[in-house]
């Protein structure tokens, strides 16, 4: 029993702060998904049998889209602990090539999951919008005097929030999980009390009432859709936190919690709504007794400034890994912690999202109108992960594989009526998801585009490794030191050794040909971080390998090259890196493609911040390239 209790409590410990960050989005949906059902243009009667129809699509959506797909299945298909459309994408690529399958099927992979990588910043702006918005304006159910000042409280709330960002989670973020429990058992409790007044409403329970009014009215089923997904739009975030906690925190805070409290809110909701019609305007906070009031509003926006945080975090994961995977160029990644790797910055993307959920909250003004935007976003990311978890299933064996593949393609049905039926606000505010979305995704592929087009490129020019040392360094004056090219393809000679011997005709005693590869895993242990290769005389090649999360940090890689008897002198080292400088001309990419490319090329950090290098003991050659 004592050798088991550190376990337990790593394990208690894990999931309380999986609650804070893990369900934080999903989390804060009582405060809107029910009512947008009833409410809006396409509004329903408000009458018992549409209450008890709407909870039963609810509780039959989240247990077989959250419940059984997320939770039960898609948290097995992690990437060595890691979950999140890029981790899955990358893992998918990778059996692919193992089962040696066609360029145009890793093609598609790889689309497949950079589209819905660049959905999810649609989703990533909109959420601290909404649930911020939708928290605040419990001040109005509270006193109507309050009405004019959510708007500018919601904007004050958010400005203070991506403010603190720089300065990093660690401390606040030890109270996310105590939070975030005491606000799921605050709405359980809500709900509880009010489903013994009226408990009718547990006749929801029975999927036929869900099954019946589809039948019998299907166009309205189809409208009810859109409403009910929002209580499922934090359902990636339980794959994409996975490597935070692990899918056994992540699975008994679901079911020991969330879930519960969830259904005991929505059903609390809809019995407060049977016994009185007009508190429909906010089910969520007239649930609560007037002297408690107040007291809800201030837990409700401490939840949704967490669900938000969560989803900043995110985005700035997603965004280090799209740079580590070649999709982004170098981006300026700051660890705002010193145990936990997880924990970064990047300015670039908090004040740009900044800039987007406060034109989001001036232009939308309330929860309701940007519940219309809400949803695209997620159903897409959504299908992108099932079919994405089908291709694994496929490249893999099993006896299990048919039954699972089956239940795929109902769950792909299912979702895919969830993006039909959201695809229906598209002119109510679903455009923004779309268009941010597509931008995103066309910066994406433009810089993959680009920077395949400038290696190969740079491969027609170079020269190959194999034979250099005889051929072309021969007889080259050799001064003392160490040089070290960093090389985009081990088997060609970096032009930069190349411009350095044309403009000083000499090289360094010691030749290193330095190749960083970032591998389609997390992380990569220290023993496989380093490959040597002397097959050359007098040039030494050295593979660096990192994991996509992995901040590389090449002096220190290289160090380790001293148990493989290679000693690096930091003193008398130089680096040499080239930077490719986009000329206009004709080329495979458009002239407005290359426009962008070149701009992205300038935003991006520098090879020797990226791979903290030390600057006195930098040299950087600039070379030419048409795209």
């Amino acid at each position: 029993m004592n050798q088991q209790s550190p376990v337990r409590s790593g394990t208690a410990a894990l999931t309380l702060a999986a609650l804070g960050v893990v369900y934080g989005d999903i989390g804060t949906s009582p405060l809107y998904a029910f009512k947008e059902a009833f409410s809006g243009p396409h509004a329903m009667a408000l009458n018992q049998q549409n209450v008890l129809a709407t909870l039963s699509a609810l509780f039959w959506a989240v247990t077989c889209i959250i419940s059984v797909k997320y939770v039960w299945l898609v948290l097995r298909f992690d990437n060595d602990g890691e979950g999140g459309v890029l981790a899955l994408t990358a893992l998918t690529h990778r059996l692919a090539e193992r089962q040696r399958a066609s360029t145009r099927m890793l093609a598609i992979i790889a689309t497949l999951g950079v589209f819905a990588a660049a959905l999810f910043y649609g989703d990533a702006l909109i959420t601290p919008a909404i649930s911020v918005l939708s928290a605040v304006e419990g001040l109005g159910v509270a006193t109507p005097h309050f009405e004019k000042f959510v708007v500018p409280i919601t904007i004050g709330v958010l400005i203070a929030l991506f403010s603190i960002q720089r300065f990093g989670t660690g401390r606040v973020g030890a109270l996310f999980g105590p939070i975030t429990c005491l606000w799921f058992l605050v709405i359980g409790v809500l709900g509880l009390q009010s489903i013994i007044e009226t408990p009718v409403v547990l006749q929801a329970l029975n999927p036929l009432y869900a099954i019946d009014f589809a039948i019998g009215q299907p166009g309205k089923m189809f409208v009810l859709l859109a409403a009910v997904f929002l209580a499922l739009t934090g359902g990636e975030a339980l794959y994409a936190d996975m490597g935070h906690f692990g899918a056994r925190a992540v699975r008994i805070a679901w079911f020991g919690l969330v879930c519960p409290a969830l259904m005991l809110n929505y059903f609390g909701q809809g019995a407060l709504v049977l016994r009185d019609p007009a508190a429909i305007k906010n089910p969520f906070y007239l649930l609560a007794p007037d002297s408690l009031l107040l007291a809800l509003v201030v837990l409700a926006t401490a939840a949704t400034v967490i669900a938000s945080q969560a989803t900043i975090s995110g985005a700035f994961s997603i965004t280090q890994q799209a740079s580590r995977l070649g999709y982004l160029p170098r981006i300026d990644v700051r660890h705002t912690s010193d145990r936990e790797r997880g924990q970064i910055y990047v300015g670039s993307v908090n004040w740009i999202m900044l800039l987007g959920v406060l034109l989001l909250v001036l232009e939308f003004r309330s929860s309701s109108a940007l519940a219309a935007a809400y949803g695209i976003a997620v159903s897409g990311t959504m299908i992108i992960t099932s079919i994405l978890v089908a291709i694994v299933l496929l490249l893999t064996a099993g006896r299990s594989r048919l039954p699972l593949l089956a239940l795929l393609a109902l769950f792909v049905v299912l979702e895919s009526g969830f993006l039909a039926s959201n695809l229906s606000k598209v002119a109510d505010g679903g455009w923004f998801p779309l268009l941010f979305g597509s931008a995103v995704f066309l910066l994406l592929m433009t810089w993959k585009k680009g920077s395949s087009l400038v290696a190969r490129q740079r491969s027609a020019i170079d020269l190959p490794v194999q034979g250099i040392a005889a051929s072309v360094l021969q007889g080259i004056p050799r001064v003392p030191g160490t040089a070290i090219y960093l090389a985009s393809d081990r088997n060609l000679v970096p032009s930069a050794l190349f411009h350095n011997l044309k403009h000083y005709h000499v090289l360094h005693e010691h030749l290193i040909l330095v190749h960083v590869r970032t591998e389609e895993v997390p992380y990569v242990e220290a023993g496989g971080r380093l490959q040597l290769d002397r097959s050359e005389p007098g040039l030494l090649r050295i593979d660096v390998r990192f994991g996509f999360r992995e901040e590389p940090d090449l002096p220190a890689a290289l160090a380790s090259a001293a148990s493989q008897g290679v000693g690096i002198d930091p003193m008398t080292t130089t680096y040499f890196i080239a930077r490719s400088v986009v000329q206009d001309g004709p080329g495979e990419l458009s002239a407005w493609r290359c426009a962008l490319y070149a701009w992205m090329t300038r935003q991006a950090e520098g090879a020797a911040a990226y791979f903290r290098l030390p600057p006195n003991r930098v040299v950087e050659l600039g070379t030419q390239v048409l795209l």
